[in-house]
């Protein structure tokens, strides 16, 4: 499970972006589950000021690469960051 940081200031809906990427109608402040052709298995959970994504892969792979597109574009929208403030984000763990 990865945790996405949301941008300081930034408030998005993020059960409207869902639906509108993904065309599913969820609650993600409770938690939800559906799945993408090309992506996989999605589970989602919203929790303060972060966005909890786990995926588990399709077993068969798509060759279609405007997905990862697709995918860069939902969570740039769901977080207000770009892949490059987001991968900064992931150098920032902290270690046990």
């Amino acid at each position: 499970m990865r945790e996405y940081k949301i941008k300081r200031g930034y408030h998005p809906d993020i059960n409207t972006i869902v639906e509108e990427y993904f065309d599913v109608s969820a609650d993600v402040s409770n938690g939800c589950s559906f799945e993408v052709e090309g992506i996989g298995k999605i589970e989602m959970k919203k929790e303060k000021k972060s966005l909890f994504i786990d995926i588990v892969p399709p077993k068969k792979l798509s060759g279609d690469y405007s997905i990862i597109k697709k995918w860069n574009n939902f969570l740039y929208d769901a977080t207000g960051k770009t892949t490059k403030e987001r991968k900064k984000d992931f150098g920032k763990v902290k270690k046990k």
